[in-house]
């Protein structure tokens, strides 16, 4: 069983930076992150494939988000920088995707979900 705790939130203003961090417990793979913000759908944000590093962002995070890893403490971090108030959302960290990273990241077929850590951004 894989468990998944996300850490890092917070409020910030726009314009700030947060780093999110999820740590797993158990086999993982294909690692992503999603937020959902009140009345949204769930939205995929950034991908990565643990095995070979690849990563995938949808586009309102290229250029601002990064998404890593750090397989020896099986943690998986998002950097967030220049943060909008609409990156405002609960963000999630999910693992185990059987597909590729463009499926992946469109659709949320993650075998395992944290809890997720809200972030904040204020103008």
């Amino acid at each position: 069983q894989v468990q998944l705790v996300e850490s890092g939130g917070g409020s910030v203003q726009a314009g700030g930076s947060l780093r999110l961090s999820c740590t797993a417990s158990g086999s993982i793979y294909n690692m992503a992150w999603f937020r959902q913000a009140p009345g949204k759908e769930r939205e995929g944000v950034a991908y990565i494939n643990t095995d070979s590093g690849n990563t995938n962002y949808a586009d309102s995070a290229k250029g601002r988000f990064t998404i890593s890893q750090d397989n020896a403490k099986n943690t998986v971090y998002l950097q967030m920088n220049s943060l909008k108030p609409e990156d405002t959302a609960m963000y999630y960290c999910a693992a185990n995707c059987p597909y590729g990273r463009s499926r992946c990241l469109a659709s949320p077929a993650f075998a395992y979900w944290g809890r997720g850590t809200q972030v904040t951004v204020s103008s």
